[in-house]
C-alpha cells in the first residue's frame, strides 16, 4: 500500500496544524479516518474499497495483502456491541470523540449537557483505552457496520449490518494493534492484576447469585449482561454487601438510573443469600 498507519497519523497532525477553515478540517479529518480504517481493516482490500463507493465484491480477491498474509486479529465482538450500542443509545448523531467519552465514563460538559451519564452504556468500556476505542470505531466504519454522516458534523449512524452484531448473532474480529514486546508484557501483567480480585469468587454463593440475577435481567431486556452491571461492579457488591439503596449507590458503576432500575433487585439477592434463602 502507498500509505501506512504512521503516514496517515502524520497527515492528521499536519491537517490540524494548518490554516484551513474549521469546516474544511472537519471534512478532511473524516476522510482521513476512512483511510485509516481501510489501513486497519482485516477484510479483503477490494471489498473495502468497493463498499466505500456503494458497491459489493463477490468474495476475497486472493491478491491483496490481507488475502495473501492474514493479519493478527482479536475477538472484538463484545467491544463492537458496546461501540454500536453507544451509537444507538445516544441517538445516532454524535461523533467518535463524544462516544468514547461516554464509553469511558467521562463526565464532560457535553456528556452532562445531554444527560448521557444516565445511559446504560456510560462507563461500560473502561477495559479499553481511548486509542483502542478509536481503532475499534474506525474498523467498524471500514467493515460497513457504521456510516459517518459528514454533512451531520461527523455523527455516526448504524447500518443494517450492525443488527446481527447487536443481537449476538454475528462475531466481530478486528485487527490487533501492533505493540512492542515490552508493551505486550506490561498488558499481560495488567490483565493478571485485573483477574486477581476475582480469584475464588466463583466459589462464593453470593457471587453466583449476583451473576444469575444479572443474566436473568439481561435476558428479560434482550441486552448483553455487561449492560446491566460490569463484573467489577458485581465484585464490589460482593465485597461490600450493601444493605440500603444509599449504600448501593456508592458502588462504582451504579449511577442514579441503574440504581433506580436494578438496585432493589440486587439488594434482595444480597439479603436472600445472607439469610440462606
Amino acid at each position: 500500500m502507498a500509505y501506512g498507519l504512521g503516514d496517515v497519523v502524520s497527515m492528521r497532525q499536519m491537517l490540524l496544524s494548518g490554516d484551513a477553515p474549521e469546516e474544511r478540517k472537519r471534512v478532511e479529518l473524516q476522510k482521513l479516518d476512512a483511510l485509516l480504517g481501510f489501513c486497519e481493516s482485516t477484510a479483503c482490500r477490494h471489498q473495502t474499497v468497493l463498499r466505500y463507493f456503494g458497491e459489493e465484491h463477490p468474495g476475497d480477491c486472493g491478491e491483496c495483502d490481507n488475502c495473501l498474509s492474514p493479519v493478527d486479529t482479536w475477538d472484538a465482538t463484545q467491544a463492537a456491541q458496546m461501540a454500536l450500542s453507544c451509537i444507538y443509545r445516544t441517538g445516532q448523531r454524535f461523533g467518535v470523540v463524544h462516544l468514547i467519552d461516554v464509553l469511558l465514563g467521562k463526565a464532560t460538559p457535553k456528556v452532562e449537557q445531554f444527560n448521557h451519564q444516565q445511559l446504560t452504556v456510560f462507563g461500560i468500556g473502561k477495559d479499553l483505552a481511548q486509542q483502542q476505542w478509536s481503532s475499534v470505531y474506525r474498523q467498524l466504519v471500514a467493515a460497513g457496520f457504521i456510516n459517518v454522516d459528514i454533512e451531520g458534523y461527523g455523527g455516526l449512524k448504524l447500518t443494517e449490518a450492525a443488527r446481527p452484531v447487536l443481537k449476538g448473532q454475528q462475531e466481530v474480529w478486528l485487527r490487533r494493534d501492533a505493540a512492542p514486546e515490552k508493551r505486550r508484557a506490561t498488558k499481560a501483567e495488567r490483565d493478571a492484576r485485573r483477574k486477581q480480585p476475582f480469584a475464588g469468587a466463583n466459589d462464593d454463593p453470593l457471587w453466583l447469585a449476583l451473576k444469575a440475577k444479572r443474566i436473568e435481567l439481561a435476558r428479560e431486556q434482550g441486552v448483553p449482561p455487561y449492560v446491566i452491571f460490569h463484573d467489577s461492579t458485581l465484585l464490589e457488591i460482593l465485597n461490600r454487601k450493601p444493605h440500603t439503596l444509599d449504600e448501593m449507590g456508592q458502588i462504582s458503576g451504579i449511577g442514579q438510573a441503574k440504581l433506580a432500575k436494578y438496585g432493589d433487585a440486587f439488594l434482595q439477592v444480597v439479603e436472600d443469600v445472607a439469610n440462606g434463602a
